[in-house]
């Protein structure tokens, strides 16, 4: 078996949305979100199913796990494998429906509660920040002052992030450190000497892989994803391909010096054409698969609604 990939979302829900290893949860929470002994949350009680089925026909479905704090706060952790243009735009869209939510109809304002979003990534999302963890609120854009605390968005980027001390280590980072996947058991058990949650998780990791049902599932899980990039690379490969040639084909018919001319410059525009059509495509698909309305998904990308039919049709979503 390849080196196991802890990022897997199907063995992250298995790991912290379940409540017999809350207290991992507990620990992976108060590290992010930096309490301290006074503010310290002691309870969660998860809002989905422990095991959410997972259907093996190659589809990515979406899982993140969802809860209620102790406080009241509620708490939406998501981990995201595929890069994904829209994650500010679809982590704030369910950001609300978890704020929202929390509302029976006719209820006061006053009993609304603070709501967090986190999403874990495996891709470098935030270009122009630096560091791996990054926190919005909402703020007065000249004084900065914050309007509320009821908004609360974490953005943790795997890539960018790197143990500068082994000996001191916070909580977020030795839980940062598990899911990279960059440190060997041994390490693991070092960082667990300040986190113990870290061997608690390793030891249930352990376990995981030797139950052959919850490993198929993981196995088929990042088959899935990795048949999702191939088949993306393919797509936009192929595009690419077909609008060079058919550009220096039409160019070459004009004649030798301009039609080179010509077909070079109408093979990359019909190339990027292709590609950015691709790139659409690719982006409904996704919206479609997290179950996000049509409606939004065709104000964000620009395509028509009876095409985003057609898309949903081909594609069996």
């Amino acid at each position: 078996m390849e080196t196991f990939n802890r990022l897997n979302d199907l063995y992250f829900k298995k790991l912290l949305g379940d409540k017999k290893r809350k207290n991992l949860t507990l620990s992976f929470l108060n590290g992010v979100l930096n309490k301290d002994d006074e503010n310290y949350f002691t309870d969660i009680s998860f809002l989905d199913k422990d095991n959410e089925p997972l259907t093996l026909d190659g589809k990515l479905s979406k899982l993140d796990i969802r809860a209620d704090l102790n406080d009241g706060t509620q708490v939406d952790i998501e981990v995201q494998v595929c890069p994904f243009k829209f994650m500010a735009e679809r982590s704030l869209y369910y950001w609300s429906k978890m704020y929202s939510e929390q509302l029976a109809k006719g209820a006061e304002y006053k009993k609304l509660k603070k709501a967090i979003a986190i999403n874990l990534l495996a891709f470098v999302y935030l270009k122009d920040e630096q560091d791996w963890h990054n926190i919005y609120n909402l703020l007065n854009v000249k004084s900065y002052n914050k309007l509320t605390d009821h908004i609360e968005i974490h953005f943790l980027e795997l890539p960018k992030f790197t143990l500068k001390d082994m000996r001191k280590i916070r909580a977020s980072e030795a839980w940062l450190a598990y899911f990279s996947g960059k440190y060997n058991k041994e390490e693991l058990e070092e960082i667990a000497m300040t986190t113990p949650a870290i061997k608690e998780a390793v030891e249930f990791e352990d376990t995981f892989l030797q139950d052959k049902i919850e490993r198929r599932a993981y196995e088929q899980r990042e088959k899935a994803i990795r048949d999702y990039y191939s088949y993306i690379s393919a797509f936009k490969e192929e595009g690419l391909e077909q609008g060079m040639k058919e550009g220096l084909e039409q160019g070459l018919k004009q004649g030798l010096k301009q039609g080179l001319e010509q077909g070079l410059q109408q093979g990359l525009e019909q190339g990027l054409k292709k590609g950015l059509q691709e790139n659409k495509i690719q982006n409904v698909v996704n919206g479609l698969k997290e179950g996000i309305d049509i409606n939004i998904i065709a104000k964000i990308t620009k395509v028509s609604i009876q095409d985003i039919e057609k898309i949903k049709m081909e594609f069996n979503l």
